[in-house]
């Protein structure tokens, strides 16, 4: 640009001097005019021409003179574009320096990298193996585990601890407190589709320090006998068939809990009876009121004899369900025939450690029946004929229900007048959820050869001839806890009945209280 510069100025220079040098034979020639008059006219022309060249030459200077300011603007705006070229040249240089810096830098991190990848690889090859065989010892284990779930879901397990406390108390008798306690354990659930199973354990007592599990109507263990170990035995053990294809029967062998519907007064609350039973439920009715009607029949193996003269006893209940809008009843009809009974008077009255197998040693309840004249068996045999009506009353108040239970009983192969029992319960409240609360009383009237004393409720004052008055009350301290007080207070039911006695005998009051925790 600046060689472009200088040529226009010379340029301009050799302008001027040709201009000049016109200018100059112009004058001269005006000189010479003079000198010759001849051509005065034709020179004066010239010097008028000569102005006006003058006057274009000087535009021509002023155009030549913008055109250079044109150029000098230009030359400058090239020039400052030309240095902000070098400038991003520049930057330009320097970020390709940088970039292949960093381009070094990251083939050397790329290079690690790929060796820390090809590392991971081989590590992560290992890590695969490792979890294809941890998978498939897992998948091996999880069937091991299902298979063991499946086993323990068929499976249901429960039982209770009871501590208690108990005293007894009789005019002209010395005052008796002790403490006592309860454990049991079981489990049951289905062995296949058709038939379920269990078994349970329980404490129980021994006589005369032999633990042979002796008392068929109590699993209560005194707290005493110098911390002996208290004896654990087989309190049930059963199987039972219920077929899928008939659901409406039961088939139950073994020692097994009560199938058909009692009270404590046939037969204790403790005790399981060891056998057969066979049961049919029906239930598709074409009745209002009866939702279904059961039929039981039952067959008690309580001593084989290796002569042939077994014991047992055989019979059969019929009892049906009710409703009458908020009252819903159980009334129910059974018939037990024992036969031949009299083993137990002498299983029950030997208090010797036994010698060989075939003696037995047998404590619970005593024998307050009448006896033959040889005191070696029962002077009455025994046929149960047994009418119960259980009533349970639906409250406007869900948490205080009633009922109401009245139960009849006669022994009609008895050979005395002293036949018949009477048992009769009323509670309100209930003992289910947390902080439930439920009172009652019940009454007990059973003659001396009504029913076998052996197998009755082991709490009264004696299991026959007695009668016997109970209120309790209790409540549900925790979900799975119960407190709970139970007063008994009875005396012998005819005082002339008992030998020796020769007159009637005080009131006996016998205290309980017990907590219970159940799992």
């Amino acid at each position: 640009m600046k060689s472009a510069l200088k040529q226009a100025a010379v340029l301009l220079l050799i302008t001027s001097a040709a201009m000049a040098q016109t200018w100059t034979t112009v004058a001269s020639s005006s000189v010479s005019t003079a000198a010759k008059p001849a051509r005065r006219s034709a020179i004066a022309k010239p010097a008028y021409a000569t102005q006006q060249d003058l006057q274009s030459l000087r535009d021509m200077l002023l155009q030549q003179q913008q055109l250079l300011e044109q150029m000098q603007q230009q030359i400058q705006e090239r020039d400052q574009k030309l240095r902000q070229t070098h400038q991003q040249l520049a930057e330009a240089q320097a970020a390709v320096r940088e970039a292949q810096l960093k381009a070094a830098s990251l083939e050397t991190s790329i290079n690690d990298r790929q060796t820390t990848i090809t590392q991971l690889q081989g590590d992560l090859s290992d890590v695969k193996l490792n979890m294809t065989n941890a998978a498939t010892s897992t998948q091996e284990d999880q069937k091991r585990i299902g298979a063991v779930e499946g086993l323990l879901n068929r499976f249901r397990f429960n039982g209770d601890v009871r501590v208690r406390y108990e005293n007894f108390l009789q005019d002209a008798v010395a005052d008796r407190h002790r403490f006592r306690m309860r454990i049991r354990f079981g489990v049951d659930g289905k062995l296949t589709e058709d038939f379920t199973g269990g078994f349970y354990l329980a404490s129980g007592s021994s006589l005369n320090g032999f633990a042979n599990y002796n008392d068929p109507v109590s699993t209560n263990q005194t707290l005493t006998d110098f911390f002996e170990r208290k004896a654990i035995g087989i309190d049930r053990a059963f199987v039972q068939y219920n077929p899928t294809y008939a659901k409406w029967l039961k088939l139950t062998g073994g020692k097994f809990a009560f199938s058909w519907i009692r009270t404590p007064l046939t037969f204790d609350n403790d005790l399981n009876p060891e056998g057969f039973s066979q049961q049919i439920v029906l239930t598709k009715l074409d009745a209002a009121h009866v939702k279904n009607l059961t039929l039981t029949g039952m067959q008690l193996l309580f001593r084989e004899s290796g002569s042939g003269n077994d014991s047992f006893a055989a019979g059969g209940q019929i009892s049906g369900h009710l409703t009458f809008g908020p009252v819903s009843m159980t009334p129910s009809a059974s018939f037990i025939n024992w036969r031949n009974a009299d083993p137990i008077v002498a299983a029950r009255t030997t208090r010797e450690i036994p010698t060989d197998s075939s003696t037995t040693i047998l404590g619970g309840n005593a024998v307050t029946n009448r006896l033959n004249a040889a005191g070696t068996g029962f002077f009455s045999q025994f046929l149960y004929s047994d009418y119960i009506l259980d009533t349970n009353i639906k409250t406007p108040w869900a948490r205080w229900p009633v009922r109401v239970l009245a139960e009849f009983e006669k022994n009609l192969n008895a050979r005395t007048d002293q036949a018949e029992a009477f048992w009769g319960e009323a509670s309100v409240g209930q003992l289910k959820n947390k902080g439930d609360l439920q009172f009652g009383y019940g009454f007990a009237r059973v003659e001396q050869d009504a029913i076998i004393s052996l197998f009755a409720e082991s709490d009264l004052r004696q299991q026959t001839n007695v009668t016997q008055h109970r209120i309790f009350g209790g409540v549900q301290i925790a979900p799975n806890t119960t407190f709970s007080v139970t007063q008994w207070v009875g005396r012998q039911l005819d005082w002339r009945l008992v030998p020796g006695r020769t007159a009637p005998e005080p009131w006996l009051k016998r205290m309980q209280v017990d907590v219970v925790y159940k799992f």
